[in-house]
């Protein structure tokens, strides 16, 4: 009966959490959205210059609300209050950037990602150990911890930055994160993984649902990189948790093909002078736009079914 009781409380206070969360993140944007830096209009992006005048850098609202919720709700351990403060600490490279008169320099972005990606990797090391499950095999590999501190820096400067750079259409990088992540927290109660972080997702979850809440087309404000780039590390940690990192490139399919192919595309071209691509616009979200004439709605539904089924099929096949 105690234990009963116990648990019953455990549900109703995380349920509470769930319920905080949300109307804690709309309230607080409602509230402090004018005091946001205001978007100067997107040079490069398709119609970017119908985003000019609007709050940017709403991540740091949701940020923060989702961080007060963890702390109030969710079983804190040191692992997962570090985490906390590295999502904090990249959100703000994106909001100083979203306020910057001048914007950031892509290399000192980069430098500062990688910076984070090597502090989440030496976190991650220090609390779990180096083994990989293959979750869809049902095989586990322990990696050399160099090795695996080496593919756990490419994930999470990957996961950043394509995540960054899917933030061009109204709700597309909120949902596909939400759909995303959503996704890892099946995944761990499907795999049976016991940490207290998977609680966060749920939170985080909400926390964005709250912000597309006035980011629907038409949006009345923007996450900025304050908020594409909180999403990308949390969905890195998020999948490094579930112990089987790999399942990030079903999981975030979208995300990586809509931001990472640009990616590809300029590092290719800067680097290495090869061309690639020549006639697709990049970010895809901008490509189907113009190319294609899809709407805004269309994009984030159509681009939406697309992980929603890669998702599934995911979750089937670690089932069998």
């Amino acid at each position: 009966m105690i234990n009963e009781l116990g648990i019953l409380k455990i549900s109703e206070t995380a349920f509470i959490g769930v319920l905080f969360a949300f109307a804690a993140t709309c309230i607080a944007i409602a509230k402090l959205n004018r005091f946001l830096p205001k978007d100067m209009g997107r040079e490069y992006a398709h119609n970017g210059a119908l985003s000019a005048g609007k709050p940017r850098g709403a991540g740091i609202i949701f940020v923060f609300v989702f961080v007060i919720a963890a702390l109030l709700f969710a079983q804190m351990n040191t692992e997962i209050l570090i985490y906390l403060g590295i999502i904090v600490l990249e959100m703000f490279t994106g909001f100083f950037d979203d306020a910057a008169e001048k914007p950031w320099g892509e290399y000192f972005k980069g430098f500062l990602d990688m910076i984070a990606a090597v502090i989440v990797a030496m976190v991650y090391l220090h609390y779990n150990d180096s083994s990989v499950c293959f979750a869809i095999a049902g095989k586990t590999v322990v990696f050399p911890p160099v090795v695996f501190a080496v593919l756990t820096v490419i994930l999470v400067w990957v996961s950043i930055n394509v995540t960054n750079c899917s933030d061009g259409v109204d709700g597309l990088s909120g949902t596909l994160t939400i759909i995303t992540i959503m996704t890892i927290f099946v995944l761990d109660n499907i795999m049976g993984v016991d940490d207290p972080f998977n609680y966060c997702i749920l939170l985080f979850a909400v926390c964005l649902l709250g912000y597309l809440w006035y980011n629907a087309t038409p949006s009345k404000l923007l996450m900025g990189d304050a908020g594409s780039r909180a999403m990308g590390i949390f969905i890195a940690i998020a999948v490094l948790k579930l112990h089987s990192p790999f399942l990030f490139i079903p999981v975030a399919a979208v995300l990586i093909v809509d931001g990472g192919l640009g990616l590809v595309k300029v590092s290719l071209l800067r680097f290495l002078k090869i061309h690639i691509l020549k006639n697709t616009t990049t970010p895809i979200h901008d490509h189907v736009r113009k190319k294609s004439g899809w709407s805004n709605a269309q994009v984030v539904f159509r681009f939406a079914i697309i992980q929603i089924f890669l998702s599934v099929a995911v979750v089937y096949l670690v089932m069998m």
